[in-house]
């Protein structure tokens, strides 16, 4: 009775942490930054990661299947620099800026500058994001890098992605130097590692068939006109017909999202130009953005986790030759992009990420894109053996360092058993085939 009742509160403390109608802005005031979405930069150590929960007695890790964004970067064109510059200029051409408009315009060309030849290259803050998820890692699973352990690394064909490879297998290297470790980025891997940047029939033409949502959405509910006239003057709106206004704020608010992925930003604040509620209402529309584009929603037909079909197909193989292969321990490292991470977290219904909900308006009081794919985000399955009691397998999946749950039953949270979990997953797979394309 006690053990059911205990069950009763953890429930009702869930529902209760899922649905919080003023979290996301109350977390958006505080800190800004979290409205870049997916150019949000990777918060931890500076946040505070918890405690991990200690295996079971007599378990040790000996495998970790991974999958990891590349860590911050600049935006990946350099026309999201200089499409604001140019509009801004015309202004001040017509002498429509006022001097708001002219500070803020000088700091967008000089930002154009820097950015200059390096549209989504990493940025140095991105490779520490690396540095630091590999050292961690390594910390606090000692066992699957220790000795002779066999660490392989695979990255999707872009840079910034193979960087980020590069980064954390030296920090692996420096934990241990007697790891054979192996890295390799190939078209060969693409059809599991970037599964988002194919053509995808199962998924594609649905994601086109409903970007048009997100667009409709962002002209009903975002207007620039306070925006705009603190950074054009009367003699603009009495002469000027302002076009494509809401895509001009957009921009410069990417931009201001953007700034905290490199040092050379630092203390250039953006956000400056914006209402604590303009913020708040354009990340609403980019959390929408992403939840119909890559994750679990009813408009998208629930068919968008499945684009990462191939890459669990992956997960689940290595790992059962891992568990097959007694005699070696290591690690199988995938880096990517948040494109697969979301829907792969989706797929393996993590903790809320898999949530599902046909109004679009109350979506942020349950679902929160910042969350879960910021700049570096990375999914670590762990799994434990107790070489002294047969052949049970344990794992426990991180989300971004964060012990996840997972859709299943277990008496040892946050471990659950592989026999439960291979199953499962194999089951769903299959259901694809089911599927019209």
């Amino acid at each position: 009775m006690r053990r059911i009742f205990l069950y009763f509160i953890l429930c009702v403390a869930s529902i209760g942490a899922l649905a919080q109608p003023h979290l996301a802005e109350q977390q958006l005031a505080t800190n800004h930054n979290r409205s870049g979405s997916n150019h949000y930069a990777y918060p931890y150590p500076a946040q505070e990661l918890p405690k991990l929960t200690p295996a079971p007695a007599g378990y040790e890790p000996f495998f970790i299947n991974h999958y990891g964004r590349h860590g911050s970067r600049w935006l990946t064109k350099q026309s999201s620099y200089e499409r604001p510059v140019s509009s801004l200029e015309q202004f001040k051409k017509l002498n429509y800026l006022t001097k708001e408009g002219e500070v803020l315009l000088d700091i967008l060309k000089k930002v154009a500058i820097e950015a200059q030849g390096h549209a989504g290259d990493l940025s140095d803050v991105g490779a520490e994001q690396h540095q630091g998820i590999a050292k961690r890692m390594c910390e606090n699973f000692p066992e699957v890098f220790s000795g002779d352990a066999n660490i392989d690394a695979r990255s999707t064909v872009w840079l910034r992605c193979i960087l980020s490879m590069g980064n954390e297998t030296a920090e692996i290297k420096a934990f241990n130097p007697h790891a054979n470790v192996t890295t390799d980025a190939s078209y060969h891997d693409m059809y599991y590692m970037g599964w988002g940047y194919g053509e995808d029939t199962l998924a594609n033409p649905q994601r086109k068939a409903i970007r048009h949502i997100s667009d409709s959405i962002m002209i009903a509910h975002i207007n620039p006109m306070r925006f705009l006239r603190q950074i054009l003057n009367k003699e603009c709106f009495r002469h000027a017909k302002l076009q494509d206004s809401e895509k001009l704020m957009e921009d410069i608010f990417d931009i201001a999202g953007s700034l905290q992925n490199h040092h050379a930003f630092d203390g250039l604040n953006l956000f400056q130009y914006f209402t604590d509620e303009e913020i708040y209402e354009l990340w609403k529309v980019k959390n929408i953005y992403w939840y119909l584009q890559w994750a679990n929603s009813p408009q998208g037909g629930h068919r968008m986790p499945f684009i990462e079909r191939a890459l669990l197909t992956n997960m689940i193989e290595t790992a059962d030759r891992a568990i097959a292969d007694r005699e070696h321990h290591g690690a199988a490292l995938r880096f990517g992009h948040e494109t697969c991470v979301l829907p792969l977290a989706c797929l393996l219904e993590l903790d809320s990420v898999n949530y599902s909900c046909d109004d679009l308006n109350t979506l942020h009081e349950h679902w929160r894109n910042y969350e879960i794919f910021p700049m570096g985000c990375n999914i670590q399955m762990v799994f434990y053996r107790n070489n002294t009691c047969g052949d049970d397998v344990l794992v426990k999946v991180l989300l971004n360092e964060h012990e996840a749950t997972l859709p299943f039953e277990t008496d040892i949270f946050p471990y659950y058993h592989w026999k439960d979990i291979k199953p499962y997953y194999v089951n769903k797979l299959k259901t694809v085939i089911e599927w019209p394309r």
